[in-house]
């Protein structure tokens, strides 16, 4: 199984952020990534009988980076681009079969009650069950 916190260690191997968190964190610090469990609706999809190969995990990305739109957008597209091309991925010693970006781009959320700007990223990773 893949956990929130073993996406947040991975993200720091392959982003430039100064930080990175998990749930919700007061006084967010510029240049951070947060990593949330993505609320979908439906029922999830399974294979039949006990032995799937694979299991999912949906999160929301969240950039919290500063109070520079263009920097934000650069930023979240940059790492948009790497969850798009990045190839033989382990997380928590299990292959990432697919990547699925859930979204054409970045979203823009604006700005938080301090001003600084936040993209948001949804992303479906595909792994190894073991």
């Amino acid at each position: 199984m893949i956990y929130l916190s073993d996406v947040r260690d991975w993200l720091k191997s392959v982003t430039n952020a100064e930080h990175y968190y998990i749930g919700k964190l007061n006084n967010k610090q510029d240049k951070s990534i947060g990593v949330y469990s993505l609320k979908q609706s439906g029922a999830p999809a399974r294979a039949i009988g006990d032995e799937s190969t694979y299991s999912t995990m949906c999160v929301s990305l969240l950039l919290h980076w500063n109070n520079n739109a263009k920097e934000t957008e650069q930023a979240a597209r940059k790492l948009f681009e790497t969850l798009y091309s990045i190839k033989n991925v382990k997380i928590n010693e299990h292959t990432i079969y697919i990547i699925e970006l859930l979204t054409p781009e970045p979203i823009d959320v604006g700005t938080d009650d301090k001003g600084i700007y936040e993209q948001v990223i949804e992303v479906k990773f595909y792994y190894e069950r073991k």
